[in-house]
């Protein structure tokens, strides 16, 4: 019997609120599309291809990094598979190619969930839940919690992997603008070195400045504690995309695209930097039956 044909992504459920419209993607929970009057505010990915570069995917039990895909937790030594050769680390989880349930779907709503049942790296038990909410007022909010439901205490950190445009056809011709007072210097590997202030350097960001040719694959940290966002504008359109994150991520990483040919720059709110499975900075410790939530919103400035 021929079975139907299936998509790498999994379903695209359709989101419509007012001007805005979305795509989301079964597979990896991730933001397929977002357009505002038809405008991309989310560098969209093909439907039918494997999605490059984590395109919005859901990151979770950790976001970034794991060295050597090696960690110590409570005394015990855990490995979980290395996926990039380059770096020879474990990147952005466990569920990015997993395909997350439809649990509840409305006309400007899905709520997708993922039981994760475990595996000798991380012989942990969480059921997720991913809800994409899309609004006139504040555009698309993605909201994801995390429940406990083993009987062993889980590390955990939560980031989403959206590439943000502003009609522009690199990033380098578009202005950027957050404020972050620290920024986590890496070694070649993209593994922690030491944190520096951003003050009167090329990551200082706190006034729009167009990125040019500056290349980004940083961590930054010093967020503002009641909230922040980052902003993408088009100087030449006026177009401009923004990411709000309330102060439940303390960590941002920004990419510049490169493996997108800078298309798009990667905004990642994260609750924790990279390798803080070894670092343990910022690292979630869910017990059994406790619960977390992260959250943020893109929408057109």
């Amino acid at each position: 019997m021929t079975q139907p044909a299936t998509s790498p992504n999994g379903r695209i459920i359709t989101l419509e609120a007012g001007r805005y419209r979305a795509g989301i993607a079964t597979v990896g929970a991730g933001i397929q599309s977002l357009q505002f009057d038809g405008a991309d505010l989310v560098l969209p990915f093909n439907p039918d291809r494997v999605p490059h570069a984590f395109a919005g995917k859901t990151l979770a039990p950790w976001p970034n990094r794991i060295d050597a895909g090696r960690y110590v937790f409570r005394g015990r030594t855990y490995e979980v598979p290395v996926n990039e050769a380059s770096t020879g680390t474990a990147l952005h989880g466990l569920v990015t190619w997993a395909n997350w349930e439809v649990a509840a779907s409305s006309g400007n709503a899905v709520v997708l969930e993922h039981i994760l049942h475990g595996e000798p790296g991380y012989p942990h038990q969480l059921l997720l839940r991913a809800e994409f909410t899309l609004t006139e007022e504040r555009g698309l909010t993605l909201t994801v919690s995390a429940e406990n439901t083993g009987r062993t205490a889980a590390p955990y950190g939560v980031s989403s992997h959206p590439y943000l445009t502003a009609g522009a056809d690199r990033v380098d011709s578009c202005e950027v603008t957050f404020t972050a007072s620290r920024v986590l210097m890496t070694d070649d590997r993209l593994l922690p070195l030491e944190l520096k202030e951003t003050a009167d350097t090329e990551f200082d960001f706190t006034q729009p400045r167009l990125l040019g040719a500056t290349s980004l694959d940083h961590a930054f940290t010093g967020l503002p504690d009641d909230g922040w966002q980052v902003s993408l504008r088009n100087p030449a359109t006026g177009a401009t995309t923004v990411l709000s994150s309330p102060a439940d991520s303390r960590w941002l990483q920004v990419y510049s695209g490169e493996e997108l040919g800078r298309r798009g720059m990667a905004v990642e709110p994260m609750t924790c930097p990279p390798d803080a499975f070894n670092t343990g900075t910022d690292l979630i410790v869910l017990e059994p039956g406790d619960g977390h939530v992260f959250s943020y919103s893109v929408s057109a400035g």
